[in-house]
C-alpha cells in the first residue's frame, strides 16, 4: 500500500478562532487558509471513494480540551466547539480529542494507529503556533512521521513583546532545524490538486 498522509487541523475551535473577543489576531486568516485546505483534501479523499479507492489523505480534527477549573474549552461547551464540522459518514475524517499540547502524548496509541492506517507524514496547520502546533509537530517527528507545517495556515496570539507573525516564523524555525518541512499552504493545496493526493 502507497504511504498516506495524515491532516491535521489542530485546535481551531470557536474561542480560538470564531469569538471576537477572544480569537488569535489572525483567525481570519487560519480559517480561510484552513477552508481551501480541507476542500482541496476533500476533493482528493472524494475521488478515491468515487472509485472504490483507498485515499492517500485521511483528515484528524484535533480538538482540545480543558477541565473546568484549568480552562475555558469544556467538553460540550460553545468555545469547544471545532469551526470545522468533520463529516460523519466518511470514514477518513477522525476527530482525536487532546487534553495536552502534545496530540500524541494525549493519545498514546495515534502512532501506532496512524502507523496500521499505512500514514508516513503528518500535514499540521491550525493553532496556538507556538503551542500546541508546535508541540504537536514534535511529537509527531519523535514518534518518526515526516512532518509537514502549512505557513500561513497556522497563527497564535501577540506575546512578550512579539507579534503573531513573529511568532509564527520562530516556530516554523525551530521546526524546520529539527527536520520538519514548512511549505506556504498554497503551494501544498496546488501540489495535492494537481497529483490528485
Amino acid at each position: 500500500m502507497a504511504p498516506r498522509r495524515a491532516l491535521f487541523i489542530i485546535d481551531i475551535q470557536k474561542e480560538l478562532a470564531v469569538d471576537s473577543k477572544t480569537r488569535v489576531p489572525h483567525a481570519d486568516r487560519v480559517i480561510a487558509s484552513a477552508e481551501g485546505i480541507l476542500e482541496a483534501a476533500r476533493s482528493v479523499i472524494d475521488s478515491h471513494r468515487e472509485n472504490n479507492q483507498l485515499s492517500p489523505w485521511a483528515i484528524y480534527f484535533i480538538q482540545h480540551e480543558d477541565s473546568p477549573e484549568k480552562g475555558t474549552l469544556v467538553r460540550g461547551s460553545e468555545p469547544w466547539e471545532l469551526a470545522f464540522t468533520p463529516r460523519v459518514d466518511v470514514e477518513e475524517e477522525i476527530v482525536i480529542a487532546k487534553k495536552t499540547g502534545n496530540t500524541f502524548e494525549s493519545n498514546p496509541t495515534l502512532a501506532a494507529r496512524l502507523r496500521n492506517a499505512d500514514v508516513s507524514e503528518v500535514v499540521a496547520l491550525g493553532l496556538q503556533s507556538d503551542k500546541c502546533v508546535e508541540a504537536t509537530c514534535q511529537g509527531a517527528l519523535a514518534a518518526g512521521f515526516r512532518v509537514t507545517l502549512l505557513a500561513g495556515a497556522h497563527s497564535t496570539y501577540d506575546s512578550d513583546g512579539k507579534t503573531a507573525i513573529e511568532i509564527e516564523r520562530e516556530v516554523e524555525r525551530r521546526l524546520s532545524t529539527r527536520g520538519a518541512r514548512v511549505l506556504r499552504w498554497e503551494e501544498a493545496v496546488s501540489q495535492w490538486v494537481q497529483k490528485r493526493g
